[in-house]
């Protein structure tokens, strides 16, 4: 069986650390956004403004 390099090792590690870490960040951005968007309408349906 062949072994694997600590560095390769390292960084394979490092790799799968940060694509985690990316997921976690996408998932707060996307939960944000819905959160925003809500606000938003929640303020849009008590402020309605007078047709022009």
């Amino acid at each position: 069986m062949q072994t694997i390099a600590k560095e390769y090792l390292l960084l394979f590690n490092t790799l799968t650390d940060a694509e985690e870490t990316l997921r976690r960040l996408e998932a707060r951005l996307i939960e944000a956004q819905r959160r925003a968007e809500e606000l938003f309408l929640e303020h849009a349906d008590s402020n309605p403004q007078s047709p022009d």
